[in-house]
């Protein structure tokens, strides 16, 4: 093979990996002003139903909700004096320590998506957590990409002050007519010391919405977090891979993320740096697919002694129209260091099928059931509340075999 010909092959194999690019020029950038209501309850119902299908239940039992409508943010409460949540062009108006957090953890110039989001004016939320407070109902927020072709564009600022607990549950997510998007969302996580914050992201878009991600995260002594990340419906391309750095002692991090792929190019993982004494960090994926092409990354680097980390990715692969790429990367550069993975990709067991349709269930029937047990994945740190959510969401999908 030539040199020129083993440039084409590694050139295709890059673009099956990494996905294609997107023209941000066939999107529209400008959206049509939405309606600001007082309350998430009075939204349209057809909205509230989206939110619902993504686990974002509008209503009073919440820290607080944050609901944008294509660029307009049209709900911004808090329930609480010790949680703060506004829309982010009001926050960087009202406070000027603002600009000590804005564009710190994601570089505007990351890539063309960071730059386009620098470009437009400012929209998405800012969550603050005051010194010391402690959520009990989960903060709701729900990102509706209502109207067809259009690029929304998000830049959320999230600051748990020392001592504080925080829980956000936020769904994404289109209505059935709108098929075609781009959503580039930029995120920012300030986890101060001792602070405690558990992310859930559930995502649900259209066939043809192409969905990207950048998320910078900062955890210090004592702080932690738990990131969840859950898709179980179609879309056309995602790439995420948040980085998180344990700058201080003790500091922790989990990443579940659970995946059920039909369709499209899912590029998903989670980045770790353990730069400080006694860190620690997970990510556990677990991923189905019948369609479509999945990479699954976990990168850790473990730069002290004592830092420990463990990547665990497992794939069921149920049809010859799918692909799931597992990347698991440890660095370790100390010593004393404590760093594993575990991969694996199979079928489901046919010891496992047989038994339960000796039990009478269908074939079909007991696919599902294997694969719902499969992607429940065990979260720790959160309110019973917000687990019965997630499993909620996993049992409202039809999820089977090919």
């Amino acid at each position: 093979m030539s040199g020129i010909e083993e440039r084409a092959r590694k050139a295709r194999e890059k673009k099956a990996l990494y996905g294609t690019d997107v023209d941000l020029d066939t999107y529209e950038s400008e959206a049509k002003p939405q309606s600001i209501v007082e309350r998430a309850e009075d939204l349209p119902d057809d909205v509230k139903k989206a939110a619902l299908d993504v686990g974002v239940k509008l209503d009073s039992e919440s820290s607080g909700a944050y609901v944008q409508m294509d660029q307009t943010p049209v709900v911004a409460k808090s329930n609480y004096e010790g949680v703060e949540i506004m829309d982010m062009a009001s926050a960087l108006k009202k406070y000027d320590f603002l600009q000590d957090y804005w564009w710190k953890l994601v570089a505007p110039d990351a890539d063309k998506y960071t730059a386009d989001v620098a470009r437009a004016p400012p929209a998405g939320y800012f969550i603050r957590a005051k010194k010391g407070m402690k959520t009990v109902f989960p903060i709701k927020s729900c990102l509706y990409l209502g109207s067809s072709n259009l690029n929304q564009r998000v830049h959320n600022v999230i600051i748990a002050e020392e001592g504080s607990e925080l829980h956000v549950i936020t769904g994404c997510t289109t209505p059935a007519h709108v098929q075609r998007g781009l959503h580039a969302g930029v995120s920012e996580f300030y986890i101060q010391k001792d602070a405690r914050v558990s992310f859930t992201m559930v995502h649900s878009w259209g066939k043809e919405v192409e969905v990207r991600p950048r998320t910078g995260i900062t955890i210090a002594e004592g702080g932690s977090l738990s990131n969840n990340y859950i898709l179980l419906r179609p879309v056309k391309t995602l790439q995420t891979f948040p980085t998180a750095t344990l700058a201080g002692r003790g500091a922790v991090a989990s990443f579940n993320t659970v995946i059920y792929s039909s369709m499209g190019n899912i590029d998903v993982g989670s980045n770790v740096n353990l730069d400080a004494p006694d860190t620690s960090a997970e990510s556990i994926s677990r991923v189905v697919s019948v369609g479509g092409d999945v990479i699954a990354r976990g990168r850790m680097t473990g730069r002290v002694p004592g830092a420990r980390a463990h990547l665990e990715c497992v794939g069921l692969l149920l049809s010859d129209k799918g692909r799931i790429y597992s990347i698991p990367e440890l660095d370790g550069q100390s010593r004393d260091l404590d760093m594993s993975h575990e991969a694996a990709v199979g079928r489901i067991s046919e010891e496992e099928l047989e038994y339960l349709m000796s039990r009478g269930l269908s074939s079909e029937q007991a696919t599902s059931v294997i694969v719902r047990g499969f992607l429940d994945v065990e979260i720790k740190g959160l309110p019973e509340e917000l687990k019965k959510e997630i499993k909620d969401i996993t049992k409202r999908e039809d999820l089977k075999g090919s």
